[in-house]
């Protein structure tokens, strides 16, 4: 079992920055990938960014490479996705994901059927 809390969501004005944060318990940390998905109203949860184990192997979607970036630490138990340059449309609920079968982070980017655990999801709303 795996437990996932994020933080950080709130609102900011188009152009603005935001730093989610996610601490996860329960089993050996650096030992399974991460990843963050979001879901906007009427829509499907889409992938976001994913991270290997050790943090040295990122993977993001086209919508947002280069403004966002995912990290961890595993000394805290804990991943981050710093949101960049926001736009309106990045306006969703944003989930941590743990695919604790891969530790490579490859298989995130194929939608959340990879996903063992989430979190309870935070809301980010950008204004425009």
């Amino acid at each position: 079992q795996v437990q996932l809390v994020e933080s950080g969501g709130g609102l900011v004005q188009a152009g603005g920055s935001l730093r989610l944060s996610c601490t996860a318990s329960g089993r050996t940390f650096s030992t399974y990938a991460m990843g963050w998905f979001r879901q906007a109203p009427g829509k499907e949860r889409d992938f976001v960014a994913a991270i290997n184990w050790s943090g040295d192997s990122t993977y993001y979607a086209d919508s947002v490479k280069g403004r966002f970036t995912i990290s961890r630490d595993n000394a805290a138990n804990a991943v981050f996705l710093r949101m960049n340059n926001l736009k309106p449309e990045d306006t969703a609920v944003y989930y941590c994901a743990a695919d604790i079968d891969d530790y490579s982070g490859i298989y995130l980017p194929g939608g959340s059927s990879y996903v063992d655990y989430w979190g309870q999801g935070t809301q980010v709303t950008v204004s425009s």
